[in-house]
């Protein structure tokens, strides 16, 4: 900001060295005019160093100055008046740069129409006014459309900060809900899994599994965040080069059994997608008796409110095994005007509930335009109800 002052002082500057130079000098040399004639050729020319201070009252001082100035004698040209309305036209508001239009034009004429100057005159004069307003006015939108390409970039650079914001805390939502429902159901399974196994050995087994595939949708949901985290290029696709649409690198064929293995793991992503399709598949992972209805007719909608819905249940039945003390949850799904979702426990209450899942769930419902509250029933127990609009 200061070096760009300090360059403008130095242009005016210099600006104004030449006109006064341009004006004054024919009237010093070869033999110079009269001390009046030189003074009026110093006040049409000197003044132009406050004109962006004051560029009306500078253009009417050397306006003043250049139209008495030219009865006694005839400068090339009336650079000083000419610097002026350019700097009218190029820094003034619109008012003054329409008002000012009348003026020059009047001023322009009685300089050239009291002296009985020439048809050639008239014109190279006209001209030369045209010239410098229309050049101020052509420097003045460049420099607005210059500013609003710099605004232009400064919002969008806003834009891409916020949305790479919102973007890390949608990650860091899905990470925690998946680490705390998938990790924590891991954890609840192997501490019984000794038990399990030294009081009926055969449904160790069961339990074991359970836990192998909790670890396998673990990875599945962990390997979709972390895809969003990649650029195309950079490995996002499956390294047998499987296409989807029947051929393949591999020679994965559609028909036929898999040879590398990659359409199992599309099934197994898949079943863990953050889907409402998928609801089932996780009230079955949960580890607790779920109720679940449904009411209304379903339809489709948007991809971030379904992983919404599909985030909220999980963190809730994520809360309801760590802090409930119950396993008896209910899931009610409404489809009207919105799509509301309440997930219910007779536990023993909020508990320890106020940590980041709440908030988590909250924002998660924000961000698709909706709603979500939390609270605990009278006689016990625990509600999680969130809305969300459908278009």
């Amino acid at each position: 900001m200061f070096a760009a002052g300090r360059t403008d002082r130095v242009v005016d500057g210099a600006l104004a060295a030449s006109v006064v130079l341009a004006t004054v000098m024919p009237l010093v040399l070869p033999d110079p005019d009269p001390w009046w004639i030189i003074g009026l050729g110093l006040l049409a020319s000197v003044p132009v160093v406050w004109r962006r201070r004051a560029p009306m009252v500078v253009a009417v001082v050397v306006g003043a100055a250049m139209s008495v100035l030219v009865t006694w004698e005839k400068p090339l040209l009336p650079f000083g008046p000419l610097l002026a309305v350019y700097t009218i036209a190029d820094l003034s508001p619109t008012w003054k740069r329409l008002a000012a239009i009348p003026a020059i034009v009047a001023t322009v004429g009685t300089s050239l129409v009291l002296p009985g100057e020439n048809d050639e005159t008239f014109r190279l004069v006209g001209t030369a006014f045209v010239a410098a307003y229309a050049l101020g006015t052509s420097v003045r939108a460049s420099r607005s459309r210059a500013a609003e390409l710099t605004e232009r970039a400064r919002r969008l650079e806003q834009e891409h900060i916020a949305a790479a914001a919102e973007e890390r805390t949608r990650i860091a939502r899905d990470m925690h809900d998946i680490i705390t429902h998938s990790v924590g159901l891991m954890v609840v399974q192997a501490e019984a899994g000794p038990v399990v196994v030294r009081g009926d050995p055969d449904r160790a087994e069961a339990v074991f599994d359970a836990i192998a595939d909790m670890g396998r949708g673990a990875l599945a949901e962990l390997r979709g965040v972390l895809n969003t985290l990649r650029t195309p290029g950079e490995g996002g696709g499956p390294v047998c080069g499987h296409d989807g649409d029947g051929g393949s690198v591999c020679g994965h064929a559609n028909d036929g059994g898999p040879v590398c293995g990659h359409d199992d793991e599309r099934l197994s992503e898949a079943l863990f997608q953050p889907r409402l399709a998928n609801l089932p598949a996780l009230l079955d992972r949960s580890g607790l008796d779920v109720v679940s209805t449904t009411a209304g007719i379903p339809r489709p909608v948007a991809e971030s409110v379904e992983a919404a819905v599909y985030r909220i249940v999980q963190e809730a039945l994520t809360n309801v095994r760590k802090h409930a003390g119950t396993s008896a949850v209910r899931l009610a799904l409404t489809w009207g005007e919105r799509l509301t979702v309440e997930i219910a426990d007779n536990g023993r209450g909020p508990g320890e509930r106020g940590g980041y899942g709440l908030a988590g769930m909250r924002e998660r419902a924000a961000a698709c335009g909706g709603t979500l509250r939390a609270e605990a029933g009278r006689d016990g127990g625990f509600t999680v109800r969130a809305e969300f609009p459908l278009e």
